[in-house]
């Protein structure tokens, strides 16, 4: 074989075989290379705005715990004041249910103390009449001086 054929037989291949790649291989690969390419940068696109849409949203969630604990602190407050305020009213109706039982018992003591000396001076006159009809001695009936004995209970 002659060296120049085999030449210009492979340069002749050579240059088919590029023109088919050149023309029907390389721009459905150039295409999906550019298209993979494509789907790269829209997804870091789309990572950069989750990043963001996360702090974001972190941002977000800690501006309402923080008002969710405001509000807590102010519902304890409240719960606080509140009780204070039931304790205060409790401690007053205690005072005046205290005062109405000291009344009470002290009414009720006047009137045991003054039954007590009603029924001590119908005892002592009872006693003076009995010791002044001894004294005298004649029996002095108790129905017919009641007059003498009621005036009697009241000086003593």
């Amino acid at each position: 074989m002659n060296l120049t054929a085999t030449l210009i037989a492979q340069g002749l291949a050579f240059a088919a075989l590029t023109w088919i790649i050149a023309t029907k291989i390389w721009p459905p690969l150039l295409a999906a290379i550019e298209a993979r390419q494509q789907k790269i940068a829209e997804g870091l696109a789309a990572a950069e705005r989750s990043q963001k849409d996360l702090v974001q949203t972190q941002q977000k969630v800690e501006e309402a715990l923080r008002e969710a604990r405001g509000q807590a602190n102010e519902i304890i407050a409240k719960a606080e004041a509140r009780a204070a305020q039931i304790i205060e009213q409790a401690k007053s109706d205690a005072i005046v249910e205290g005062g109405r039982q000291i009344a009470l018992a002290q009414a009720e003591i006047d009137a045991t103390l003054f039954r007590a000396r009603e029924d001590l001076r119908k005892q002592v006159g009872a006693i003076a009449v009995a010791g002044a009809g001894k004294l005298i001695g004649k029996e002095i009936n108790a129905t017919t001086h009641a007059a003498l004995i009621d005036e009697l209970a009241e000086q003593i």
